[in-house]
């Protein structure tokens, strides 16, 4: 469970998984955003608003289940 590598991570590997979390949290909140804001997107019915803020919030958990296994198998 626990290796023996005591080493940090380098600068721009840490900024890069910073910065995927940023990504991640917007992609995130943009998916929200066009379920339940009524004026996003208002042209659309609700069923097909639900539908592209759930492909919306599927890209970004496929985007940041990509990031952690990068960086599982960079370890």
């Amino acid at each position: 469970m626990f290796t023996d590598n005591n080493k940090q991570k380098s600068p721009s590997r840490r900024f890069l998984l910073i910065l995927g979390a940023v990504v991640f949290i917007a992609i995130f909140a943009w998916g929200l955003m066009v379920i339940f804001d009524d004026k996003l997107f208002s042209n659309l019915p609700k069923t097909q608003k639900i539908l592209f803020g759930s492909l919306i919030i599927l890209y970004a958990v496929l985007r940041i289940s990509r990031i952690f296994k990068k960086n599982n198998d960079q370890v």
